[in-house]
């Protein structure tokens, strides 16, 4: 599910899971310990799409117009070029958008490279017949899917073709978009970006690190006694590289082996 976007200078939400009641002291000082490290943040920074497989999620496509420039659309569905604010120095690669009508959610259409753009008004991007961009459809036609193919030349960056087989491109100025060129050249060449959170890479980086994080406590109630660090290092490392079922079976053996000797 998609979530509000944030903005740059606008303050991250901070989530938090409700409080258990509590007791008695103890258990209080046990709750606020848990609480706080129950609290999570979403990453709402923006990175670069790196390849086709990357693009999912809120999007902002740049232009490669000689003042920094995106794809927008208004509430009509009409579409235009944007200028980009939040950029450093000109530089593409940092460019995230000010305002909601620069962002698109790209989906992937199941069992092709067709991918959908959908506008903040929940239209999506269309090229139709005559060769002209808007964003008025609410529903899927060949009209409204698009393929972006990753520049061999420069890596990071996309030529994005329309259902007619040309190339979205963009005039010098930055004033006008267009669908009609036949061939890949700079003016096709955009960039992608996205929302850190949807980039798989880094989201599988992230799972990977949560499987890790588990307590002391919780590991010595899974075994039912004490656990020495060695054996605490061990099951977390277990739990990162996807055999902790059977390491944890190996501690319980150990602790009955060592509990008879």
């Amino acid at each position: 599910m998609v979530k509000p976007l944030a903005f740059k200078g606008e303050k991250s939400k901070v989530r938090k899971r409700k409080a258990v009641p509590t007791i008695d002291d103890g258990q209080e000082h046990k709750r606020t310990r848990e609480s706080a490290s129950d609290i999570t943040y979403e990453d709402d920074s923006w990175v670069n799409a790196d390849s086709s497989g990357d693009i999912s999620g809120p999007v902002v496509i740049v232009l490669p117009s000689t003042k920094p420039t995106c794809i927008a659309c208004d509430a009509a569905g009409k579409v235009f070029t944007s200028e980009l604010e939040n950029i450093i120095e000109g530089d593409p690669c940092t460019a995230e958008p000010h305002d909601v009508r620069q962002v698109w959610i790209a989906n992937r259409i199941a069992g092709t490279d067709n991918i959908c753009f959908k506008g903040h008004h929940h239209r999506y991007l269309s090229f139709d017949s005559v060769g002209s961009f808007s964003a008025r459809n609410e529903a899927i036609s060949p009209e409204e899917t698009f393929v972006c193919m990753a520049s061999t030349d420069t890596p990071g960056t996309f030529s994005i073709q329309t259902p007619r087989e040309t190339f979205i491109s963009v005039t010098d100025d930055g004033k006008d978009i267009q669908g009609d060129a036949k061939t890949i050249s700079f003016n096709t060449t955009v960039r992608i970006r996205m929302q850190a959170r949807f980039k798989p890479k880094l989201k599988a980086n992230k799972e990977t690190k949560a499987k890790g994080k588990i307590s002391k406590k919780e590991l010595e109630d899974a075994v039912g006694r004490k656990l020495d660090e060695d054996e605490i290092r061990k099951l977390k490392k277990a739990r990162l590289e996807g055999d902790y079922h059977e390491k944890l079976l190996d501690v319980r053996v150990k602790g009955k082996h060592d509990k008879y000797s």
